[in-house]
């Protein structure tokens, strides 16, 4: 009985897990799309940048995904072919919105390019902040339960959103609320920054058999 409880306990958490990845798909899918639609329109270039990096999250959701999947199969597994793979085009996009960053910024500081309002941006970041801060919570507790240091990776890499979510909100606020000029170029550059460290940790964890190996600043 003992050892039937025990499994019953393991295939709960491992369903929770599940259900989390699940989630996080798609909700950086809506939140993608809802902020670079607003983003464009208002011409609000951190929080395009911001719902770019989403949807480049949704590729890296599903290496992880798969990653539960694979551990729930054989917990002592290491990263497989699909989940290098998941990296390595993460990584890329990452990069790629980079420079894309970099050089919109620069070029919006230059030309005095103004949004029309970033109200948006405050929204969608507190909205973030609450939404990650719970999954983080969650996938800690879950990834504690079945003894996973993978999972607890995963957690402590949901943090870097939380990051991302205070850039917007401070450079949205700073400028819905005050009008500070080039505050959300400057954002926009910060969240080049953070990307870029993203990319990186990808390639790095897409070339070690470790389970993760995400640093504790960084995604």
């Amino acid at each position: 009985m003992p050892n039937n409880k025990s499994e019953n306990n393991l295939q709960h958490y491992f369903k929770t897990a599940f259900i989390l990845s699940v989630f996080t798909i798609v909700y950086n899918i809506a939140e993608g799309t809802i902020s670079t639609y607003l983003g464009y329109n208002d011409e609000s270039l951190t929080l395009f940048g911001f719902g770019a990096d989403s949807f480049i999250e949704t590729i890296s959701g599903f290496g992880i995904l798969h990653m539960v999947i694979r551990i729930k199969r054989n917990p002592e597994s290491n990263r497989d072919a699909y989940e290098r793979t998941a990296l390595k085009i993460t990584g890329f996009a990452f990069y790629a919105l980079v420079l894309t960053l970099i050089v919109t910024g620069i070029y919006n500081i230059v030309t005095n390019q103004q949004p029309e309002t970033t109200l948006w941006g405050v929204i969608i970041s507190c909205i973030s902040i609450l939404v990650m801060l719970l999954l983080v919570q969650q996938k800690t507790k879950v990834g504690t339960a079945l003894n996973s240091p993978a999972i607890i990776a995963d957690a402590e890499c949901t943090k870097v959103c939380i990051y991302m979510s205070v850039v917007l909100l401070v450079s949205s606020g700073l400028y819905q609320f005050a009008k500070i000029q080039y505050i959300d170029s400057i954002g926009a550059l910060i969240l080049a920054y953070l990307s870029f460290k993203e990319g990186r940790e990808c390639f790095e964890k897409a070339d070690s058999d470790k389970h993760c190996s995400c640093e504790s600043d960084c995604h």
